[in-house]
């Protein structure tokens, strides 16, 4: 094999890097949506009780503001696979999970949320390990 094809071999992404490529990427719409529906909660969009601001309490609208800024953050950091994106995503998932779980008695119980992020973090974990080995592989 020739420098010129063994080059292109090394550098042409395999299937799993691809496929944590996309999974960051998805876990990215999922982090947007995320962040919009906190600024919905935070401008009083949707009619509800204390989905505003200026009526939460001050426990929800520290979270709230948070969260606003930081899934968003991580959203664009996840999309763009830069290397702060997962910290970021890592940081908001850490913080729901801190809510529903404890203390539940000042935001309730979302144990979807908190099974959500269970899984996507053992799933980027999985993903992150295999590419890790793949690559380890090759340069051996």
């Amino acid at each position: 094999m020739n420098d010129a094809a063994q080059s292109r071999v090394v550098l042409e992404p395999s299937t799993t890097e691809l496929v944590f490529e996309w999974f960051q990427r998805i876990v990215a719409v999922y982090c947007l949506m995320f962040g919009v529906l906190y600024w919905i909660r935070l401008i009083g969009f949707y009619p509800g009780p204390l989905w505003r601001f200026d009526l939460m309490p001050v426990h929800w609208q520290l979270a709230a503001a948070i969260l606003a800024v930081f899934f968003p953050f991580a959203a664009a950091g996840l999309w763009m696979l830069a290397s702060w994106g997962p910290v970021i995503w890592f940081i908001c998932a850490l913080t729901e999970t801190i809510m529903y779980v404890g203390y539940p008695q000042l935001f309730g119980e979302r144990w979807p949320i908190v099974a959500t992020h269970a899984a996507v973090a053992l799933i980027y974990v999985a993903l992150r390990l295999v590419v890790h080995f793949q690559r380890r592989r090759r340069r051996a």
